[in-house]
């Protein structure tokens, strides 16, 4: 099967968040077994800045837009570790920029335009690179486009009839809505701007493009594919997933096991597995709170957390705990992320009122997320809705117990500790009922009487949550089975 992924990012040459590792990994375990995959993303500035070394194909084409022509170039390389061709669609005054969507906290103002030159300009270059193509896998808003363009102007060109689409929400509370006037710029015809097509209350919305026209939808986790229906979740838009939901399928988001194993990540202080992490894993947390500045305490429960400051990911909810836990009880907590600047300058805050205890570091690292999941012994992710989350699964890789809400893939990939959980030996994490900071603080005070007086079931937990296999083999072949069904109709 040939498989052609067209995403806003992939790491490790744009990331901001979940999306660049799973259009990363999930194509490298679809070749794994046997599928013909490539991708395709835009080629910023943090692409060539990216440490890789990009080939141009010497390949120039234009690609319409409205009542003009925008020139492309594009350029080639592989994803990390593996042979699968990644290709980048470069226009610079669209993509050399600092950021991908955003700077200084604003949006691009031009982002319409943007990814529906590159959504255009996905749709030019198959026929341009001449690629033989079975499924147009498009992610998120940025390229909800696709299905759509497919649909209505490519329909009838040569070599697109056979082509199915799928569609993927990572996230769908950021839904690319536009002013109504952009949609002449894309290509598509006002027949199509109805509340069954690209209409959303008088706007462009490229993420309902992309429900309403993909062949097949998918999110990342049964349970958020349910929530996503329902008025709490959907944004607006559950009406809609009602009526796609025959072909709406939540397929739980895997790891890469490759970059996330403390048996061979470089980045850690010491490498260990289940059998020495008990021994081992004291070592990365001296090495983080080494690293951090904070006072090396072996009896500190030492919180981590590596996300962006939204309030999605309960931000305010940990504002508003840690200081209780670090003046009176001598709790240390790490930040690693950027977001909202109202929360830097708060996380700032408490940082300076307790620099022995309280580290923050408001960028994208891939090194000290690694040493987070190895050195913390507890990685708090109180977000009040999460489409799959990967860091509770890379947490559990690393023995660090998750601490999570209830929602999405949380639920679906923590299993909290309860008395049958305990005695059944599943229980991997403690899991709050909802986001909120009385819930919150008394799922901290379980976690940290386990921590302190049952040291015993603390160390069942860490090698519970070690022996889970999270790796994409299991997703990878739903996918698959989830194409071919796609395919056949």
């Amino acid at each position: 099967m040939n498989i052609l992924f067209a995403s806003s990012e992939a790491v490790p040459f744009a990331r901001t968040g979940g999306l660049a590792d799973v259009c990363a990994s999930l194509p490298y375990a679809l070749k794994k077994i046997g599928q013909n995959v490539i991708v395709v993303i835009p080629g910023y500035r943090s692409v060539f800045n990216s440490g890789r070394n990009p080939k141009d194909t010497g390949i120039r084409f234009t690609v319409p837009m409205g009542g003009k022509t925008v020139q492309a170039k594009i350029w080639e390389d592989t994803i990390s570790d593996s042979d699968v061709p990644i290709y980048f669609i470069r226009q610079d005054d669209y993509f050399d920029r600092n950021e991908l969507y955003t700077e200084n906290g604003t949006d691009y103002s031009d982002n319409s335009e943007r990814f529906a030159f590159f959504c255009r300009a996905v749709m030019e270059m198959i026929s341009i690179m001449n690629f033989r193509v079975d499924i147009l896998h498009s992610n998120d808003w940025q390229t909800g486009l696709i299905p759509a363009l497919l649909s209505t102007v490519y329909q009838s060109k040569t070599g697109y009839d056979r082509i199915a689409t799928i569609h993927t929400i990572h996230n769908l509370a950021y839904q690319g809505l536009f002013w109504h006037w952009d949609l002449p710029m894309t290509g598509i015809g006002w027949e199509h701007f109805t509340f069954d097509g690209l209409e959303f209350y008088g706007k462009l919305s490229m993420m309902k493009a992309g429900i309403m026209f993909a062949d097949g939808i998918t999110t990342v986790s049964p349970q958020y594919a349910l929530e996503i229906q329902s008025p709490a979740f959907g944004y607006g838009m559950e009406t809609a997933l009602q009526f796609r939901s025959p072909m709406l399928r939540g397929i739980l988001n895997g790891v890469c096991t490759k970059r996330w194993n403390p048996e061979i990540d470089p980045y850690i202080a010491a490498q260990y597995n289940a059998e020495t992490v008990l021994e081992k894993k004291p070592l990365c947390k001296l090495d983080l709170q080494t690293t951090l500045g904070l006072t090396p305490r072996s009896d500190a429960p030492l919180f981590g957390m590596v996300s962006r400051l939204v309030p999605q990911k309960g931000v305010d909810l940990v504002a508003d705990v840690i200081p209780l836990w670090v003046e009176k009880h001598g709790v240390q907590f790490c930040l690693l992320g950027r977001g909202d600047r109202n929360w830097e300058a708060q996380f700032t805050a408490l940082a300076q009122r307790y620099p022995e205890n309280v580290a923050v570091r408001f960028e994208f690292s891939d090194e000290l997320s690694h040493k987070i999941e190895a050195g913390a012994d507890l990685f708090l992710m109180p977000s009040r809705y999460e489409p799959c989350g990967l860091n509770q699964m890379y947490s559990q890789i690393y023995g660090t117990v998750p601490l999570v809400c209830e929602t999405g893939g949380l639920a679906d990939t923590v299993t909290d500790l309860t008395e049958e959980t305990l005695v059944n030996g599943t229980a991997t994490g403690f899991m709050a009922a909802s986001g909120n900071v009385h819930e919150l603080n008394t799922t901290i005070w379980r976690a940290l009487d386990v921590y302190w007086h049952k040291k015993d079931v603390w160390n069942q937990l860490i090698k519970n949550g070690m022996r889970q296999d999270w790796s994409w083999t299991k997703s990878a072949a739903e996918y698959v089975r989830f194409y071919e069904k796609v395919i056949k109709q």
